[in-house]
């Protein structure tokens, strides 16, 4: 049997990556969070700025609808530099984070922090699935604070990036990222307040 592996699913500013960190150190486990970029960035060949910018968010519609044109109708963009990238799409790095989390899992003892993690080990019966949330204004508090988020933007943030994820899950995976229980007990909702960690 494989050595088991935590999957943390979290609201944007949440902690959830503090959270990993947290738990990883306990149990003397490895923490895989931002180093996915990296990995995913090497693997496929791409930019770290690039996958960074494309990680755990579906193409939307105008988006789709302008690579559709592009490969359809490429003369539109000839003269412009804005033609969309088609061959390096969010699938292929999806492709690619799959097997990043496949190979990290199959070593065992590790916490795997976002990127769809829950969804691709969603049927290992030795995987702890763990939903982080916390308040939404300790969030937008932490956003501002820790990660630089403009104060008047910062409300917008928290519900774009939380839409852009639940959109990932359930575009590459047909799932709710907020689901809170498998039915079989590996599944787990976690409320940072539970945590005892300082607000920011």
């Amino acid at each position: 049997m494989a050595a088991p592996v935590i999957t943390i699913t979290r609201q944007y500013a949440s902690g959830g990556s503090e959270v990993a960190r947290l738990v990883a150190g306990a149990l003397g486990w490895t923490v895989i969070d931002n180093e996915f970029v990296d990995q995913v960035a090497e693997r496929a060949g791409l930019p770290a700025a690039e996958v960074a910018q494309l990680e755990e968010r579906a193409p939307g519609l105008l988006e789709r609808l302008a690579r559709t044109l592009a490969v359809a109708s490429p003369e539109m963009f000839l003269a412009s530099a804005a033609a969309p990238p088609v061959e390096r799409d969010e699938a292929t790095i999806v492709q690619v984070t799959e097997r990043v989390i496949a190979e990290a899992a199959a070593h065992g003892r590790i916490v795997l922090v976002g990127r769809g993690a829950q969804a691709v080990l969603a049927r290992r019966p030795d995987a702890l699935h763990v939903y982080v949330v916390a308040s939404k204004p300790w969030r937008m508090q932490l956003a501002v604070e820790r990660l630089g988020v403009d104060p008047a933007r910062v409300e917008q943030v928290v519900d774009e990036t939380d839409r852009q994820r639940d959109q990932y899950v359930k575009t590459y995976y047909k799932r709710q990222r907020r689901r809170q229980s498998g039915g079989d007990g590996s599944n787990c909702g976690f409320r940072i307040a539970d945590c005892g960690l300082d607000g920011p």
